[in-house]
């Protein structure tokens, strides 16, 4: 493996990245981690003390995965995308292409940099959540398997955004208008089984659903869609995303600014 890839070149990549997140940890860690804590306070600990239970689960705690989720969404795309935008914008991407680097190191790299970042954010709302609202996690394993496919195949997609992208604005249009409301309306503050019949069928359109359902799984063991499902449909995305890339590489599509 050693022989196939430049584990130099991916670490130099995969460190500055992180040395860019610790130069800004207000805005890269803080700031994400303050925001959802509001949620919780004011949905789990003010709102959800009087609500009444969903699936058995306390209210406060039944929206833990979902806000998780919601953060790990779009700072993961965020990451990524800002990630390899800024040498295209800067010029620095030419060096990048120029270089004897292989373009799967390149993707390990910023790809893999991002993902640690969303991941280290998420672990910090999973504690940071404890301090208002206690819940438990009956599966720990496939937790931590959901987290880490959801962090890695929306960095990669991020990642996509970022080479599609040819100004500021467009790396925010589909985090903004597009993956955000598709996480409120995908189960984040309510199960979808309390939806009319109707719109439980349409809710099932939505992907992230299927993201938000497993994720609650690997805490509750309850779940609006079969965990195999919401698995398998990770896995799907992340090989289209993965194909995706690919054929970005192979045509040269996007790597100029």
């Amino acid at each position: 493996m050693n022989a196939l890839l430049n584990w130099h070149a991916i670490r130099a990549i995969y460190r500055f990245e992180m040395a860019r997140t610790f130069r800004t940890i207000t805005q890269s860690i803080a700031s994400p981690v303050l925001s959802t804590s509001l949620y919780f306070v004011v949905f789990g600990a003010a709102i959800g003390s009087r609500m009444g239970e969903v699936d058995g689960i306390s209210y406060g705690a039944f929206i833990i995965p979902g806000l998780i989720m919601l953060s790990l969404l779009n700072e993961s795309i965020s990451n990524a995308s800002f990630g390899i935008y800024m040498p295209k914008w800067a010029g620095t991407i030419y060096e990048l292409l120029s270089a004897p680097v292989s373009y799967v190191e390149v993707v390990i790299g910023y790809v893999g940099a991002a993902a640690t970042k969303s991941l280290i954010l998420g672990l910090l709302i999973l504690v940071t959540a404890r301090i208002f609202v206690p819940y438990e996690i009956a599966h720990p394993f496939w937790m931590v398997g959901f987290l880490v496919l959801t962090a890695v195949t929306f960095s990669l997609f991020g990642f996509i955004i970022g080479l599609w992208a040819d100004d500021f604005q467009k790396l925010q249009v589909i985090p903004l208008m597009i993956v955000t409301p598709l996480t409120f309306l995908g189960g984040a503050f309510y199960s979808i089984n309390m939806l009319p019949p109707v719109w439980q069928k349409i809710a099932l359109f939505n992907p992230v659903v299927y993201l938000i359902s497993g994720f609650r799984w690997s805490f509750y063991g309850v779940a609006d869609v079969n965990v195999v499902v919401s698995l398998t449909a990770i896995v799907g995305f992340l090989a289209l995303c993965l194909a995706a890339v690919w054929w970005i590489f192979r045509t040269g599509w996007k790597l100029k600014a």
